[in-house]
């Protein structure tokens, strides 16, 4: 039996989640533009995730990240957090994990003071989208916020 954590983000577990996130908008055929793919912070996920109002957990399966997600603010929207980065490894689907760090970072964005919850996404990554529906996340019309990523068709938000 393998032993799972899920623990907020650690300085050395920076590559490995840069690794994990890469390698599943790879697989899931997602562009390298205007995605997570190409963003600065996963160079240093820990200190990207230190900063005010933010928080970064990974999921660690007998060592080993396996996937990840965060909360942090959304630009010119200051009562609505967005979350951030959910990706888990081929290996770590199916599991229940996706809906045990939903929880988990749902929680954490209450305690931030956050009203409300953000995401992007794309359209085929069909199994997300339906675990943030499954979680009250309703689609919205256009995006909220900049985040850069103009590759994210699907825009969902939910009261927190």
């Amino acid at each position: 039996m393998s032993h799972v954590e899920i623990r907020e983000i650690q300085q050395e577990d920076n590559q490995h989640i840069a690794n994990v996130i890469r390698e599943v908008l790879v697989e899931s055929g997602a562009p390298k533009v205007g995605t997570a793919y190409e963003d600065e912070a996963l160079n240093d996920m820990f200190k990207t995730y230190s900063g005010f109002k933010c928080a970064y957990f990974v999921v660690v399966e007998d060592g080993a990240v396996v996937g990840g997600a965060g909360v942090g603010p959304l630009e010119n929207e200051p009562e609505t957090c967005e979350l951030q980065k959910m990706y888990f490894l081929k290996s770590a689907r199916g599991r229940g994990l996706g809906q045990r760090m939903m929880q988990i970072c749902l929680g954490k964005a209450k305690t931030l003071g956050y009203k409300k919850c953000y995401l992007e996404t794309l359209p085929y990554m069909q199994a997300a989208t339906k675990l943030y529906t499954q979680n009250g996340f309703k689609n919205l019309e256009k995006p909220l916020g900049k985040t850069g990523h103009y590759s994210c068709n699907v825009w969902m938000i939910k009261t927190l």
